[in-house]
């Protein structure tokens, strides 16, 4: 029932480059354009995905995993994320990083 916008983000993560527990101000889908990303939500498992693949985060998650296992290729992927228009920040990172 409140006004939405969605946010596209075209995100590359370089080779063994991992991401800082996050969640974001809505749900995403994501799509792996290259490579492989591994990605776990709250106390689920990781899991890997490859390039064709999708995922999916549920609002209000802890995103505690989102890394490139590859130490040769770049991961490249595009996320769209669903979130209120008044949202300032659509990723909130924990412990005040980045």
């Amino acid at each position: 029932g409140k006004d939405a916008s969605a946010t596209v983000r075209l995100v590359t993560i370089e080779p063994g480059q991992a991401d800082s527990t996050h969640r974001h101000a809505g749900p995403v889908f994501g799509y792996v354009l290259e490579g492989e990303y591994e990605h776990a939500m709250d106390d689920e498992p990781v899991k890997t995905y490859k390039a064709g693949e999708t995922f999916f985060e549920p609002s209000g998650s802890v995103h505690r995993v989102a890394r490139n296992p590859s130490d040769k290729t770049k991961t490249r992927l595009l996320a769209v994320v669903l979130h209120p228009r008044e949202a300032k920040n659509i990723t909130v990172w924990d412990e005040g990083k980045k």
